[in-house]
């Protein structure tokens, strides 16, 4: 087990504690806290502080950490940078900033905490030519193959969805593409046709959903015609799920969460229209479908980890994560998840009471 150090006693300090404490086969234990406040607050309340930051030479010593996680909130004058150099960094102790710390172990990015100036100047947000095209390649190839063998099934769900209720074959949809240009989104139907306006969140719509219809979600089937969307050219094999145009300005004020560290307010969803949706994607293996605006956020943070970090390790990673979710029927929402409902959300009242008017997919 390796053991942390973690210097700040903010809202990024707090919620690795809630996601170390909610895994624990994830190989971390947290040694303490080094922080100038005179006590720790729930739900650092847990962890022992260990000192003010002018002791910190002194808590390494004792305590022996193997990672020291910095998450101060405000850094300017604050961070012990020359103790981080002479007793951490020059013994072999790995010291990371909280917000990448809190990306590896998690699997999400930090949006409260990201600065504006980490994303402007940050390569890892621009993907190279050579994954792109060989992303791209990857999943004409899989769509092609995809169509040629399985034109039967899907001729078999089509014909069953004709006699299960009364309707199209097909769900069509207007989505949000790479760079905020639209498309039409190409779907098994798996509810009954309604005439009356609702949400689009699954939760919304349980008693619209088919018999047949549920077995297809379930399995994954209800997305084959997608394949399509990639022969166009309007999605990938991988890459985060397209959301309904009617909610691309709510989605875009909501995910301007002020950042704790600036105060800047970030339009976050732009960075997920960087790249091509995706059939499947980090987010929907990890977390599943999202049935509410904070649901709709944590999502948010795996799509824009994936748009970081973007490799065809990942790829493969996801489409691995795909067949097993296919295959058991659920996603791969681990305790980890559980302890981010459990976080206070980051959402104002005014966007909860937005939501009641639109709800995106």
């Amino acid at each position: 087990m390796n053991t942390v150090l973690i210097l700040g006693s903010g809202g990024l300090a707090a919620d690795i504690v809630i996601d170390i404490n909610a895994q624990p086969h994830c190989g971390w234990e947290v040694v303490g806290i080094v922080d100038d406040v005179p006590a720790l607050t729930v739900p650092l309340a847990q962890c022992p502080l260990l000192g003010p930051l002018g002791q910190l030479a002194d808590i390494v010593d004792r305590e022996q950490p193997d990672c020291v996680v910095v998450a101060l909130t405000e850094r300017r004058g604050r961070t012990p940078v020359s103790t981080l150099v002479e007793s951490c960094i020059a013994r072999g102790i790995h010291v990371e900033e909280a917000s990448e710390f809190y990306e590896h172990l998690t699997g999400m990015l930090a949006l409260e905490s990201l600065a504006p100036t980490s994303i402007v100047f940050s390569k890892q947000f621009r993907r190279s030519r050579a994954y792109e095209r060989t992303a791209r390649w990857l999943s004409l190839l899989v769509a092609v193959i995809g169509l040629v063998a399985l034109w039967p099934l899907m001729a078999l769900i089509a014909l069953a969805i004709k006699l299960d209720s009364p309707g199209p074959v097909l769900f069509v949809h207007e989505r949000v593409g790479a760079r905020g240009r639209s498309f039409n989104l190409l779907k098994f139907r798996t509810m009954r046709v309604c005439s009356s306006h609702r949400s689009e969140w699954e939760g919304d719509n349980t008693d619209r959903v088919t018999r047949l219809g549920r077995w297809l979600r379930k399995c994954r089937f209800d997305e084959l015609p997608q394949f399509i969307n990639i022969l166009r050219g309007e999605m990938n094999l991988v890459g985060p799920r397209p959301h309904p145009v009617s909610n691309l300005a709510l989605f875009s004020l909501v995910a301007r969460n002020l950042n704790e560290l600036s105060g800047t307010a970030v339009g976050f969803y732009a960075l997920r229209t960087m790249v091509r949706p995706g059939i499947t994607g980090w987010a929907q293996t990890r977390y599943g479908y999202a049935n509410n605006l904070d649901e709709e956020i944590e999502k948010l943070r795996y799509d824009l980890y994936y748009v970081k970090y973007a490799s065809m390790l990942l790829d493969l990673r996801i489409l691995f994560d795909t067949v097993a979710v296919m295959a058991h029927g659920y996603s791969l929402r681990d305790a980890s998840t559980s302890a981010h409902s459990a976080r206070p959300s980051a959402l104002p009242s005014l966007l909860r009471t937005i939501s009641m008017t639109k709800q995106p997919s």
